[in-house]
């Protein structure tokens, strides 16, 4: 392996005609190179007081999960709506052709908290700006987002203007 890049496999035309899929599934059936993308997303937060990695449904939980366990810290889902059984939060977003909404349980973020944002892919970053926006209303500051892939030529960090955002690998087309 010379580079997490490899274990990425294109899908042309998924989920619609004329979109390159990023399938990181090789990536995760590969323990190396799974465990080098894990370590790589901790190495920028190792230092700082993380008190709650959020994790976006449902690859978010795949990467999240680990993280937080390396950093010491709790795990919270973020999911689609009328997933998760307690009382929630949500917001709802636009996408390319529609909207779609998630929820975080009420009680999942304490004011005050240092949280990470984490996704597999960070593509027009209309997810993660719903998860920000839920997690800056509970009174959470957002340390970070972190993500295996960006999509440079989609311009999600736009979005995020106001967070840190880390990748690992990027694509500028």
């Amino acid at each position: 392996m010379n580079s997490l890049d490899e274990l990425i496999r294109d899908i042309p035309d998924f989920p619609k005609k004329g979109i390159v899929f990023k399938d990181i599934t090789t990536l995760l059936r590969d323990v190396k190179g799974f465990k080098l993308a894990i370590e790589k997303m901790c190495e920028p937060f190792r230092s700082m007081q993380i008190d709650a990695i959020i994790g976006i449904e449902s690859r978010g939980f795949i990467f999240g999960s680990p993280m937080a366990l390396i950093l010491g810290t709790k795990f919270v889902p973020i999911r689609k709506k009328g997933k998760l059984p307690g009382k929630t939060l949500s917001k709802t977003y636009d996408l390319e052709y529609g909207s779609n909404t998630i929820e975080i349980h009420k009680d999942a973020i304490k004011s005050g908290e240092n949280v990470l944002i984490v996704d597999d892919l960070l593509a027009t970053g209309g997810t993660v700006r719903a998860a920000a926006d839920l997690v800056q209303s509970m009174g959470g500051k957002l340390i970070g987002a972190a993500f295996l892939i960006e999509l440079l030529f989609l311009n999600g960090r736009e979005k995020l203007s106001n967070i840190p955002v880390y990748s690992i690998i990027k694509y500028e087309s």
